[in-house]
């Protein structure tokens, strides 16, 4: 074989690599591709993922079966906050994560300072009646405070508009970071608005003819719900894990009775036992009411969307939704 012969499928190899390496090049170029953005747990990951593209990757620190509250970070996680090109997180819901992002040069996208959070309503609960024993009891829950949210209530998430205003938050601080990818992280995020304004519009139906309006539910996460009509009474605080006093049991059995309340609602990721306990003392059901802090094992392959359509369909049948 001559020399020119063997050069020829040698060239031929070169340049199919030069093609593939520019056609590598111009992927690369693209809107976001290959930058990387962690958030803290999953309502802003959600919303993450889906205003930045396909271009992105977005890690969730908080896997599904994790509570958010108690998450404490590895050392890779850590990292992360450091290699990543944006950060997104809510101040004061996930103390371990406020710590590592102060350390982190990553750009940060804090959902507290950009969405209208409502005031929290915790230690709201009328002590008129209560012993000296049980005003001071409530009063040391306040003081010791169940969580680190401050005055504010975080579970904006709960209410889709929100949601809508954070995604846009979320596509403006993208642009900040990719500035080529501007009007696509807008055109993201205004599909998605178009989606959670047809969910508000669902809920708003969906709840406006209700037989009773006061539900129960495990700990005070629902706040944002009371735009649909409802008042929720909650068995625990803004934590899920904080332990009710025994004027809070005595305040939920008034309501229960007194409003005729059918259900009482538990959620994943934490213990049902004070709910499953609460309505088996008075002879009520227990349903589920997701919080949407995190998934689950059980909602691992549903997202957002799916989940709080779950939990319009419960609080329908405990409610006599019409």
């Amino acid at each position: 074989m001559s020399l020119a012969t063997r050069l020829v499928p040698l060239a031929s190899i070169l340049t199919a690599s030069v093609l593939l390496a520019g056609c590598g090049s111009s992927d690369a170029g693209a809107s976001g591709s290959g930058r990387q953005a962690v958030a803290s747990f999953y309502p802003l990951a959600w919303v993450t993922e889906r205003v930045a593209g396909d271009g992105w990757t977005v890690d969730n620190l908080t896997q599904p079966g994790q509570e958010p509250h108690d998450l404490d970070l590895t050392i890779a996680q850590t990292a992360s906050l450091d290699s990543a090109d944006l950060v997104v997180l809510e101040e004061g819901f996930q103390p371990a994560v406020d710590a590592a992002a102060e350390n982190s040069d990553a750009p940060i996208l804090d959902a507290a300072a950009v969405v209208d959070l409502i005031p929290a309503t915790e230690g709201d609960h009328d002590h008129e009646g209560e012993s000296e024993d049980e005003h001071a009891e409530d009063e040391h829950a306040e003081e010791e405070g169940h969580d680190d949210h401050g005055d504010l209530d975080p579970h904006f998430w709960l209410d889709p508009l929100r949601v809508a205003d954070f995604a846009d938050s979320v596509a403006d601080e993208l642009a900040e970071v990719d500035p080529d990818g501007a009007q696509t992280y807008a055109d993201n995020a205004a599909a998605l608005r178009a989606e959670l304004e047809t969910l508000d519009e669902e809920y708003s139906s969906g709840l406006a003819t209700c037989e009773r309006s006061t539900t129960v539910v495990s700990h005070q996460a629902f706040a944002y719900l009371t735009r649909y009509g409802l008042e929720f009474e909650a068995i625990a605080g803004l934590s899920p894990d904080a332990e009710p006093t025994a004027a809070d049991l005595a305040h939920l059995q008034e309501a229960i009775e007194a409003d005729g309340v059918t259900t009482v609602f538990s959620e994943r990721l934490v213990s049902p036992k004070m709910a499953e306990t609460l309505a088996g003392d008075l002879g009520v059901t227990t349903a589920v009411l997701d919080p949407l802090e995190g998934l689950s094992d059980e909602t691992a392959d549903e997202d957002y969307l799916s989940i709080m359509r779950s939990n319009l369909s419960a609080l329908q049948q405990a409610n006599g939704c019409s």
